[in-house]
């Protein structure tokens, strides 16, 4: 019985010593747990830190996003100036080759006048004067940049001759202008007018 008593009296001992050891570990354990709890909650400073960067990444963001606005509105424009370039020089061109079809037929009439001079008379004042205009009149449309299709004796080229009409000639090769009805030009590399040829089958 006695030793009944001692064993148990030694458990319930064992059992507070136990609980004892549990209080302590808690009150450890709390220990530590206030520290990060306390390092949980921002301090002034920390708060006005965290406040300030996120209102340097926003406006970090907003600068990207104007500054991707302003390269954009930037390549529209130069986008739109090219356009105009390109359409004021269309336009241009598109002008010029109207003046120039418009006068053709004006040098046209100086070149029968000057074929239909007589020989004996192409010394004359009036003549030299006709043919004086006409080589100055040339050189005015040569200086913009107008010239003459080159065509008797060439290759007949769709995209420069109009053939009007096919002769045979053995003596000729096969596809080549023999003779020119009116002459043709171009205004820089582009068709003002076709030559109207005679083209040797």
């Amino acid at each position: 019985m006695k030793e009944r008593d001692k064993k148990e009296k030694k458990d319930v001992k064992d059992v507070e010593k136990m609980k004892q050891q549990d209080t302590e570990l808690s009150a450890e354990e709390q220990a530590v747990q206030e520290p990060a709890e306390e390092a949980k909650e921002e301090t002034p400073e920390q708060k006005q830190i965290r406040e300030l960067t996120e209102q340097l990444e926003q406006a970090r963001k907003q600068s990207e996003e104007y500054l991707d606005r302003l390269r954009r509105s930037m390549a529209e424009f130069d986008n739109f100036r090219k356009r105009t370039e390109k359409e004021k020089e269309q336009e241009k061109t598109k002008g010029v080759l109207e003046v120039i079809s418009t006068v053709l037929p004006l040098l046209d009439n100086f070149e029968r006048a000057l074929a239909s001079i007589p020989e004996e008379e192409k010394q004359n004042a009036t003549a030299k004067g006709v043919e004086m205009m006409y080589q100055q009149f040339l050189g005015a449309l040569k200086a913009i940049g107008v010239e003459e299709i080159p065509a008797e004796g060439e290759p007949f080229d769709p995209n420069k001759h109009n053939a009007v009409t096919h002769i045979e000639d053995e003596k000729m090769d096969e596809n080549i202008v023999c003779e020119v009805f009116q002459k043709g030009y171009s205004y820089k590399g582009q068709v003002v007018r076709y030559s109207m040829v005679k083209v040797a089958n």
